[in-house]
């Protein structure tokens, strides 16, 4: 393969709009105390920490001058945000055309837990996997959270 064929075969085009999962969007998980949780991630391994958790900053490999996130947030044990599910944790996933992968998903047999909600930050549904986990799909509008000049992890 030369060069080029190897580009075009490992990326995906700018213009591709193929319902499906383009990255993981954030990583929720239980914790006894999450204000301690994140204090203590943040004092021993560098993370800055907001209210939510921590937000990572990357570049979108397709279009690096685009800044993504990626939200880690530890929530308090027992909350109902997880549920159905019965897991200790919950990730997110980046998605492209949710209306689209929400159709295919239902059309598939899959659990589509709610409706989508549309909020300036990006959409978001939740489905169930064939394992009782509880996963987020989020189409996400990342200038929203660069507009607000949060500090990040990077």
């Amino acid at each position: 393969m030369t060069d080029k064929t190897n580009q075009e075969a490992g990326s995906q085009s700018i213009d591709d709009n193929t319902p499906k999962v383009t990255g993981i969007g954030g990583i929720f998980f239980f914790s006894e105390n999450p204000d301690k949780t994140k204090d203590w991630y943040s004092k021993h391994l560098g993370l800055e920490v907001n209210q939510w958790g921590s937000s990572f900053e990357y570049r979108n490999a397709n279009r690096p001058e685009e800044i993504n996130y990626l939200q880690w947030s530890p929530f308090q044990k027992g909350s109902e945000y997880f549920s159905p599910s019965q897991k200790e944790f919950m990730v997110n996933y980046r998605v492209q055309n949710i209306e689209g992968l929400v159709k295919k998903l239902k059309a598939d047999g899959v659990t589509v837990i709610d409706e989508i909600e549309t909020y300036d930050y990006g959409k978001f549904v939740h489905i169930m996997d064939d394992e009782g986990n509880k996963l987020e799909l989020w189409e996400p509008v990342d200038r929203v959270f660069t507009a607000m000049d949060l500090k990040t992890t990077k």
